[in-house]
């Protein structure tokens, strides 16, 4: 009979992935904010040849056309980014500037001041509105409404954004202080770790109740990895201390299993809530005459 051939590094093998362990990339989407939008802060480039071979005036109008095409690059590419968050959140607000929509009014705008410059006041105005369309038409509008807000307190969806922000915060400087350190292995496993801690930012945005519970594992705890991350990151780059390494990662694997832990108990806290809920009706059906079986 075939057998399958595993080793020491297949998965499942002694230094090789748990088949059920996610791995460190488990879930992740490919940003948006790539080839296409670093596009946009190429295109403009020939305009500095048209400055430079023009009259005064005609060179001012092309750098005014640069500025405004850089400026709008930069407004798209935030802007996707965002769009990103807001998608990968189940409650969220609305941007506060709607960027993308900035972007493409810029992108109009740099276009009409460059056709202005090259040919004169009809093109440039033809210009504008294809660069203003296309621009919306490629790259879409900004998010113009909250969500999954609806019947949720307005103040407890206030700290709960706050509470999640910041804990983004964290993660954030975690991962630019091991990106700093230069070792891709360890780049991994604190990419695992931000999966688990995510899950629990997840589930705490679907219930703000849970946030009292969780306020010092998204708060305190994660302050504290990021100083050691930070602290490591230092003492890494120096000497390459294969203790620290080894030490850092027993923290990442220690904060995990809390994390994972304490996410369940949210889970299961949220399902005990239901249990009563539905325990709770039932009497009242009961009292009114209604059989349940």
């Amino acid at each position: 009979m075939a057998q399958r051939y595993g080793g020491k590094y297949s998965p499942g093998g002694e230094n090789g992935n748990d088949p059920a362990t996610p791995g460190p990339y488990h879930g992740a989407k490919a940003s948006r904010a790539g080839a296409r939008v670093n596009l946009l802060f190429v295109f403009p480039l020939p305009l500095i040849w048209q400055a430079f071979t023009s009259d005064p005036v005609q060179m001012a109008q092309y750098l005014v056309a640069l500025g405004l095409l850089m400026l709008a690059a930069w407004m798209t590419r935030e802007g996707v980014l965002a769009h990103e968050a807001y998608d990968a959140r189940k409650v969220a607000r609305r941007p506060g500037v709607p960027r993308k929509i900035f972007g493409s009014v810029l992108t109009g705008l740099g276009l009409g001041v460059a056709g202005f410059a090259g040919f004169g006041p009809l093109e440039a105005a033809i210009f504008t509105v294809l660069g203003t369309v296309l621009h919306s038409l490629s790259f879409g509008l900004d998010p113009l409404a909250d969500k999954g807000m609806e019947g949720i307190d307005q103040f407890q969806t206030e700290r709960v954004a706050r509470a999640v922000d910041e804990a983004e915060a964290y993660l954030a400087a975690m991962t630019d202080a091991i990106r700093r350190a230069g070792d891709r292995g360890v780049l991994d496993r604190l990419t695992r770790f931000q999966a688990v801690v995510r899950e629990m930012l997840r589930t705490v945005e679907d219930d703000p109740r849970d946030l009292t519970a969780a306020r010092r594992f998204m708060g305190v705890y994660l302050m504290g990895a990021r100083d050691a991350s930070v602290k490591f990151a230092d003492i890494y780059v120096r000497n390459k201390s294969a203790k620290a390494k080894s030490d850092y990662l027993m923290l990442l694997t220690d904060l995990e299993e809390q994390f994972n832990a304490k996410t369940r108990r949210l889970l299961l806290d949220d399902h005990s809530d239901l249990t009563i809920e539905i325990d709770v009706l039932r009497d009242r059906l009961q009292r009114e005459g209604v059989r349940t079986e």
